[in-house]
């Protein structure tokens, strides 16, 4: 999914909510674009909090009728020092880019896409999907791996059985789950699900720092050993994201009332700085600057006619926020049959719609984070 807000805004990322050592961070609306726009609630990045382990960007959205929102429909576009990760609650998306794979994700199935020095994709909910729902989210790769060579990778982790409950582990570790997924750092990524009143406790890597995703119901969240024995349990409400910092050797859900949902997410911290602006991920300015002209130049994209509707926020990303597509002219847009792009971002080849055009760059230099 490519980062397309209507306007670049920062937000405050305030914590909603505390426990001991557990800190609540709340979502944000943010419309990707189009006359139907779809909405997604982003948890990660914000002003609060860059980082969770290498996990640096988190969408959240649906359940939507697709008939209402016109569901997922993002052309292609490219990514760099980063991989993504899809994961589904429900629906369908197709998934194409330029190593040729063409593919699809399901409810319990992971997509990741790693982007090394450059790929590019699209994503288009099917016809057959009615209701989609689901999360996006990218990591970081560390600087020793982020010219890697791109890759694609499709897994179906196992449903591992708790006593009133299921996880399906799509990265890393977890409940004695591995999934053979590679990672560029020690990550964990886990769908969790719980019965009403029911709690379990999982054995965590301490020198992690987790976050845990209430997609559905309220969940307390502990972590032991805390400053207060046993630890202090906090309630989270649907939406929004809990962090927990190192330390906890154990992590505790509890499912208040109805049944519950969560992804659960972890990962040594990212000892790094980055620069993240539109799909990008980079060290510094000039090396975004760099990706953004070459994707440009691989599309036959139209600078002249590119611009920022006098917006003096569009396209500032210390938020990683950023311009959406109908902010671009027409005329900014290459032909389906024009500009086929090769060299460092590739071709996606069978998409129906040509590829996104960068949003202008700002003005001011982009400064490294976290």
């Amino acid at each position: 999914m490519t980062n397309l807000e209507a306007v670049a805004v920062e937000h405050d990322g305030v914590p909603v909510g505390c426990g001991d050592d557990v800190s609540v961070l709340e979502p944000r609306d943010v419309p990707l674009g189009g006359i139907r726009a779809m909405t997604v609630r982003r948890t990660l990045p914000q002003r609060a909090r860059s980082f969770i382990g290498a996990w640096c960007f988190l969408d959240h959205y649906g359940p939507d009728d697709v008939a209402v929102t016109g569901g997922m429909r993002v052309p292609p576009h490219p990514h760099t020092g980063l991989q993504t990760v899809s994961w589904l609650f429900s629906g369908e998306v197709e998934h194409r880019d330029s190593l040729g794979t063409h593919a699809f994700v399901r409810p319990g199935e992971l997509n990741l896409m790693t982007a090394g020095h450059g790929i590019s994709h699209s994503e288009d909910s099917t016809d057959a999907t009615r209701v989609l729902h689901g999360v996006q989210l990218w990591t970081v790769l560390p600087e020793r791996h982020r010219d890697t060579a791109p890759r694609f990778d499709h897994h179906v982790p196992p449903a591992v059985p708790l006593e009133d409950g299921v996880v399906r582990v799509f990265l890393g570790t977890l409940a004695g789950s591995t999934s053979p997924v590679p990672t560029f750092s020690p990550l964990v990524g886990a769908e969790v699900v719980l019965g009403g009143g029911y709690s379990h406790t999982f054995d965590v890597d301490p020198s992690f720092e987790h976050g845990v995703l209430v997609d559905t119901g309220t969940v307390e969240v502990s972590g032991t050993p805390a400053r207060d024995e046993g630890g202090a349990a906090t309630a989270v409400g649907r939406d929004h994201l809990a962090y927990l910092p190192p330390g906890a050797g154990r992590l505790t859900l509890r499912a208040v009332g109805a049944d519950a949902r969560v992804v659960l997410i972890g990962g040594l911290p990212l000892d790094e700085r980055i620069v993240m602006w539109w799909n990008f991920i980079g060290r510094d300015h000039d090396e975004v600057v760099a990706a953004r002209t070459q994707w440009q130049t691989e599309i036959g994209a139209d600078e002249t006619a590119i611009r920022a509707d006098g917006d003096p926020l569009a396209g500032d990303t210390r938020g990683a926020d950023l311009a959406a597509p109908q902010g671009i002219p027409a005329g900014a847009v290459p032909s389906p049959s024009s500009g086929a792009p090769t060299g460092r971002f590739g071709t996606v080849a069978g998409h129906p719609h040509p590829p996104l055009p960068a949003p202008p760059i700002p003005q001011h230099r982009l400064k490294p984070r976290g």
